[in-house]
């Protein structure tokens, strides 16, 4: 039954995440946590993992395909940037916070609760978008500072990528939808990558077992390829749909995650 809950899952968020910008290990991680199968750095290194298959495999479809999507390679890159540096900082205040909570239900609590606020922020930032003026930051100085902080948020979490990414793409930079979705797969790239080598070269890699890890990134490629091959036959609006709908996935997911990681009565 793990087995089939892990390519369910891993295929479905990763699916969904390249449509819509966002990294399935949003999904993944608090999916998996809930299932209580794997521990907390297990989850998020192989969450990692397969967020780092998908957006590769995604961004290069997307890229070739996607005729209709606008992609600067000069701001993309200074957002990859600084992403790199804020995944290496975030998956560093991971490891901090699992050494000093004294379980590892506490530190899954707190990346859930954290996660809920965001997901929740997005969520009616999406629903009044249209009410609110966007900006347009030009600054690569401020351009890098919050590819920087986009990825300090996604490392720290374990989940690759966000919603937040998105949004910070709609209002900061005026994006639409599919181009802010090709710039977030974007950065979480290089975010993850720069995560995966931290945890290799501090020997912080968890105890895991390898026919899962190619099982997880097996089904971020096909996620990310079927994504992407969808992506092109769909619009803006159905992709704000379908992240709308994830948003409301998430915040309920994230509320049962705090529950189990605080309730005596999981533990």
């Amino acid at each position: 039954m793990t087995i089939v809950i892990i390519i369910f899952v891993c295929f479905f968020a990763s699916a969904a995440g390249s449509i819509c910008g966002i990294g399935g290990g949003v999904l993944i991680r608090p999916i998996l946590d809930a299932t209580g199968r794997m521990d907390v750095a297990s989850v998020s290194f192989l969450s990692g993992c397969t967020v780092l298959s998908m957006s590769a495999v995604s961004l290069y479809r997307h890229l070739r395909n996607n005729r209709d999507v606008r992609f600067d390679k000069t701001f993309a890159s200074v957002l990859a940037v600084g992403s790199v540096f804020g995944g290496i900082l975030g998956k560093s205040a991971f490891q901090y916070l699992l050494q000093t909570t004294k379980t590892e239900s506490r530190a899954a609590a707190i990346q859930a609760f954290l996660l809920l606020i965001l997901t929740a922020g997005t969520l009616v930032y999406e629903l009044y978008k249209e009410n609110i003026t966007a900006r347009h930051v030009q600054n690569r100085f401020a351009v890098f500072l919050i590819g920087y902080f986009l990825g300090l948020l996604s490392a720290f979490l374990g989940i690759g990528g966000g919603p937040f990414h998105l949004i910070a793409l709609f209002y900061l930079f005026s994006l639409k939808t599919k181009d802010a979705a090709l710039y977030s797969i974007y950065i979480i790239l290089f975010s993850q990558a720069a995560s995966l080598c931290y945890s290799i070269f501090s020997g912080s890699v968890p105890a895991f077992r390898m026919e899962i890890l190619l099982l997880m990134t097996g089904c971020g490629i096909l996620g990310g390829l079927a994504g992407s091959a969808i992506s092109q036959n769909i619009d803006h609006k159905m992709v704000d749909r379908l992240f709308t709908a994830l948003m409301a996935l998430m915040i309920l997911i994230s509320l049962y995650n705090i529950y189990r990681s605080l309730s005596p009565a999981f533990s």
